[in-house]
């Protein structure tokens, strides 16, 4: 059984705490996931009751669950701050640190998250992905695109 699996079946075993979450299609037997998985390989099986999404992994869907509830257990112990999944604290301890592991290969600069460094490699290829429907001008961060909107329609989000 692969590591997938595994999790799948391990996560399915768990309490079901939540009333939110239709466990009607998790099965929680090898041989149940199996004959899932034969007849239904693209589906996912574990889906929110309060919107639309669903996911593969019930360990996913209960972390998206904090979304609805507001729940946020992980807390930062330098700032309080706190954050519905582990990973977005970890990403925000490198604020704390200066930890900036991503590192562009045409300039040198580095950044905190992937994300930044995406959004930053525009700036060598010259790729503007958000284009305002009005004028037909392209922005590399939609950012960009948003306040470009502002100019026309007027709106003035600050006062002088």
């Amino acid at each position: 059984m692969n590591r997938q699996d595994k999790h799948y079946i391990n996560n399915q075993n768990e309490e079901k705490q939540s009333s939110n979450i239709e466990y009607g299609k998790c099965s929680n037997r090898c041989s149940c996931l199996a004959r899932h998985k034969r007849i239904n390989p693209k589906e996912k099986a574990c889906k929110c009751k309060d919107c639309i999404k669903s996911f593969t992994c019930h360990a996913k869907l209960q972390a998206y669950q904090r979304i609805h509830t507001g729940e946020k257990p992980y807390r930062c112990q330098t700032c309080g701050k706190s954050f519905t999944k582990i990973s977005c604290l970890h990403t925000h301890h490198r604020i704390h640190t200066g930890e900036k592991p991503f590192r562009c290969q045409e300039c040198g600069k580095f950044f905190t998250r992937v994300s930044h460094l995406h959004i930053h490699h525009r700036i060598h290829t010259g790729e503007k992905p958000y284009r305002c429907q009005t004028c037909g001008k392209s922005f590399t961060k939609v950012s960009h695109l948003h306040a470009h909107h502002k100019t026309h329609t007027g709106e003035k989000p600050h006062r002088c």
